[in-house]
């Protein structure tokens, strides 16, 4: 079940808001260039931002989440209709053959258990063409970026419609590695309080490379994460 920030219908809306700038992105729109992919599918696409980035770029793309609210802002979006949103998962897509399918952000470290994941790879497997590419980025477990965590957030305070102060906050409440949870709430201004909660799973580099091998990809590369370097793995896997 997603999280509420992206499922429910009054935080999905404040989800962009509260990023800000995704220049975090910029380094997956430079992979999806360099390896010329006219079509390609966003796993986990939430409210459609890097599906829309690239679509701008002349590229063909869909977008699937679970969260009903995040694909809802998505296709509220200018240029929305250039991008196919899909309500689901990589486990129910309508048939397809794309050159490059992505996982950004946190996405790859939602699937909590072992068979969710693989039943993830085994249908973006069969979504891809022969020798497209799986894209996806996962944090190295042993920099234990839970600590910085605990350390660095605050509450983030939003203007909206520019009268409305909107308050977010999270922390880790649970680090039982691989396995990290941390929970929070958004206040709206008439008191009204939607909690959030969120569980990562920190696989260990051996782990994904065994389960994509398994899955029937070919690791080619594993990058350094432009946006934080020595922290994540950018894995880069063809469809054998």
């Amino acid at each position: 079940m997603p999280d509420a920030k992206f499922g429910d219908p009054r935080l999905a809306p404040l989800y962009d808001l509260f990023e800000g700038d995704r220049d975090d992105l910029d380094a997956y729109v430079s992979i999806v260039e360099e390896f010329n992919a006219g079509r390609v599918l966003d796993v986990g696409c939430g409210t459609g931002v890097f599906a829309l980035m690239l679509a701008e770029r002349g590229h063909r793309v869909i977008g699937v989440d679970p969260a009903a609210a995040s694909i809802e802002v998505a296709r509220s979006k200018p240029g929305a209709d250039t991008v196919r949103f899909l309500v689901g998962d990589a486990t129910n897509l309508p048939p397809m053959q794309v050159d490059m399918a992505t996982m950004t952000g946190n996405v790859a470290q939602v699937f909590l258990s072992d068979s969710e994941w693989v039943a993830t790879l085994a249908g973006i497997h069969d979504a891809l063409r022969p020798g497209g590419l799986l894209v996806f980025e996962s944090r190295d477990p042993a920099r234990r970026v839970w600590d910085e965590w605990r350390r660095d957030w605050a509450p983030e305070h939003i203007e909206v419609a520019g009268v409305r102060v909107v308050e977010s906050w999270a922390e880790v409440t649970n680090a039982d590695a691989p396995y990290v949870t941390f929970e929070g709430a958004v206040t709206f201004p008439d008191g009204t309080v939607v909690p959030t909660s969120s569980t990562l799973r920190f696989r260990e580099r051996d782990d994904i490379e065994a389960t994509l091998t398994a899955a029937g990809f070919q690791i080619d590369e594993v990058r350094d994460a432009p946006d934080r370097p020595g922290h994540e793995f950018v894995f880069i896997a063809s469809r054998r």
